[in-house]
């Protein structure tokens, strides 16, 4: 099924009274009040906790279970001069969070090192390699960082070796808990920790306060680290609400006054020019940070995010950013591929799933392309690779099906496997991989229904071309940060026509940059750009009317600003 047709689904809006009674009491234009009362935003006092979040806000660190254990144990070995070994995962949570806690360790001791495993020599998670590393260089304690929760036997490896583990993690996890010296992921059982969704960065900013408070450290020493919780959080797509919410908005103000200097380097290659908002952080840092542990390893994006030397950050800084457009590159080449080896297979166009193979494809970029066939043919994912003698992989979802629990339904065919709802990666045995294609695809078929197989735009409201005014663009503004279950708001409007201005741009003419008005509506154009939706461009220039959903946001171009509205689909009226 090729995805073409959108279907757009309107949110339940808000209880009429109470969004009355929020907008005269804050003085707000109807609109935005729904927009509060759809994200449980229903007093004054709520607006207040929203829109001014204060880092007072946080949660007490020691609620969650396991960080009193894990501030004992870093405590006795910073005092007893112990070697402390930080690891992490290889991707952007994992890298700035072993950044994070080992620049925050150095300050009290310089017994510390960090790790990043090799993402194709020994796979994520922790490894027997990186603990033999810890034994090696005589360490006696491991932090592990956005891992470990699974790592039963790895842990008991550890102690053998008579290495003590903490764990700081935030993934799901399995059905028994390491016997680690302390384990801190509020999704643990029996974690009372009221906000479950921390990235791995997160939990380490946590287990970070904790030792603070224990020895007397001001707070208002660990939070020039947040601007590296805020790029995990923006990165690691976790929900932008509760503490995400609080930390991100004063991460992001940090990375626009003063990141840190390795994070300044890779904002100035990245280009960017104008205040960094998430989705910068989303599609221009992560993707260079990443693509350290993508092409090579993960060790060099931590080598530049603990960076003081403003010239050794530049060089760092410029070789990522070439792995980064090699990355590309790779990335290209393999979707190409893998979309030849979608349509020569007659299964495909009644399947309700996608599982290709190809030993030769790079391992660290099929997660993108799992995202970018999803874009294309919207089912359930999985891209494998050939790695160490076992095909291995990403899998991505689709809006509302649940990935981790169809492939945890074949986990009998699987060596190891971990995620989310809506992505995972797995690891099998080659000779598996066509037995776990027809189940998965046999699972899939059986639990996903026929709406979560075609892609949804998710609107907020409808609104009125009049309404769309500077003052209630600010207003949008105030909702940021955005990210899941805080999207930038997207509205809808009806009867829209072209004043005969739109024209298709491009290198392909594959755009759209459209000048529209909306019928009964007396006001100025609004300029709006389309993108990828060219196929709609004749029957736009006919002057017929059509309908759009869209957010709207500022472009500025040469040093003009003005509105514009981002089109996300198009209806047109066709009878």
């Amino acid at each position: 099924m090729f995805a073409t047709e959108k279907k757009w689904v309107m949110k339940e809006q808000g209880d009429y009274s109470s969004v009355m009674q929020l907008s005269q009491a804050l003085n707000t234009p109807y609109t935005l009040a729904n927009l509060m009362v759809q994200r449980g935003i229903l007093t004054p006092a709520d607006a207040a906790n929203f829109f001014q979040p204060s880092l007072d806000n946080l949660h007490d660190p020691f609620l969650m279970k396991g960080m009193n254990a894990a501030v004992d144990r870093i405590s006795s070995a910073v005092s007893r001069k112990e070697r402390i070994l930080v690891y992490g995962d290889y991707d952007v949570d994992g890298t700035t969070a072993v950044a994070m806690i080992y620049s925050f360790l150095r300050e009290f001791t310089p017994e510390v090192l960090y790790y990043i495993p090799d993402r194709y020599r020994e796979g994520y998670g922790v490894s027997f390699e990186g603990l033999d590393y810890a034994v090696a260089n005589n360490c006696k304690l491991v932090i592990t960082l956005d891992c470990g929760i699974k790592a039963v036997e790895k842990v008991k490896y550890a102690q053998s070796k008579g290495l003590d583990v903490i764990i700081c993690d935030h993934h799901y996890p399995g059905e028994e808990i390491p016997r680690a010296t302390a384990v801190l992921d509020p999704k643990q059982p029996g974690c009372s920790y009221p906000y479950k969704e921390l990235s791995g960065c997160g939990v380490g900013f946590k287990l970070m306060q904790a030792y603070s408070r224990i020895h007397g450290i001001p707070f208002s020493r660990i939070t020039h680290y947040l601007d590296l919780v805020a790029v995990s959080i923006a990165s690691d797509i976790v929900p932008i609400t509760g503490e995400n919410r609080i930390m991100a908005h004063f991460g992001l103000k940090q990375l626009n006054s003063s990141p840190r200097t390795g994070l300044r380097e890779i904002i100035k290659e990245s280009d960017i020019r104008k205040e960094l908002a998430v989705e910068d952080v989303v599609f221009k840092l992560g993707p260079r940070i990443n693509a350290a542990g993508r092409m090579e390893n993960g060790s060099k994006a931590v080598d530049l995010l603990i960076s003081e030397d403003p010239r050794v950050a530049a060089e760092i800084s410029r070789e990522i950013s070439s792995f980064n457009n090699e990355r590309r590159t790779v990335d290209r080449i393999i979707t190409t591929e893998a979309l030849r080896m979608i349509s020569d297979d007659p299964r495909s166009p009644n399947a309700k799933t996608t599982v290709l193979y190809n030993p030769e494809w790079r391992k660290g970029v099929i997660g993108i392309v799992a995202s970018r066939l999803i874009e294309l043919y919207y089912r359930p994912t999985v891209i494998l690779t050939e790695s160490n003698g076992f095909a291995t992989g990403s899998a991505r979802s689709v809006q509302g099906y649940d990935l981790y629990q169809a492939i945890e339904a074949c986990g009998d065919l699987l060596e190891n496997f971990g995620g989310h709802m809506f992505a995972a990666g797995l690891t099998l045995k080659k000779e598996n991989v066509d037995r776990f294609r027809e189940r998965f695809e046999e699972y899939v078929s059986r639990t996903i229904t026929e709406d979560q197989l075609i892609p949804q735009v998710l609107i907020d409201s409808p609104v009125n071309f009049s309404d769309i005014t500077g003052d209630f663009y600010y207003g949008l503004t105030l909702f940021q940060p955005f990210g899941p279950e805080n999207m930038s708001p997207v509205f809808v409007t009806t009867g829209v026509r072209d004043t005969g201005n739109s024209r298709m741009v491009g290198a392909s003419g594959e755009h759209l940059k459209l000048e529209i008005l909306q019928d009964g509506n007396e006001t100025s154009p609004l300029q709006a750009i389309a993108f990828g939706q060219a196929n709609h461009f004749e029957y736009i220039h006919s002057g017929k009317p059509f309908d759009i959903c869209f957010s709207v946001e500022m472009n500025e171009f040469r040093g003009n600003r003005n509105l514009q509205l981002n089109v996300k689909d198009i209806k047109t009226h066709t009878g």
